[in-house]
């Protein structure tokens, strides 16, 4: 059984950093694409921030809101995907959940249907 465990949240007041990690068990790593994902109070699970396999290239893509702010990056040797956040906003308070796409696409996806595989999440709190 493939485990996705966050780590990395908290409270930090607003123009802040945090950095995020996920560790993924088992031997397939490398061919997953991972995404972050947040779920705000009130509000449906959004997507964050994904990055590829090497198949396709290591490639990034983020949501707008966060673009230029975040960064996600992956360590294969380390099973673990990153998610690197500055100039931190209230709007960013959230739960943030680490998934994986295990279908080896080489496209990074934002629709949480694409993932297999879930984390249980870690709480980002910003207070306004």
């Amino acid at each position: 059984q493939v485990q996705l465990v966050e780590s990395g949240g908290g409270l930090v007041q607003a123009g802040g950093s945090l950095r995020l990690s996920c560790v993924t068990s088992g031997r397939f790593f490398s061919t997953y694409t991972m995404g972050w994902f947040r779920q705000a109070p009130g509000k449906e699970r959004e997507f964050v921030a994904a990055i590829t396999y090497h198949g396709g290239g290591g490639r990034s893509v983020y949501a707008d809101p966060v673009k230029g702010r975040f960064t996600i990056s992956r360590d294969n040797a380390k099973n673990t995907v990153t998610l690197q956040m500055t100039s931190l906003k209230s709007e960013d308070t959230a739960v943030y959940y680490c998934a994986a796409d295990a279908q080896m696409r080489t496209d990074a996806g934002r629709a949480e249907s694409l993932y297999d595989l879930w984390g249980q999440g870690t709480q980002v709190t910003v207070p306004s």
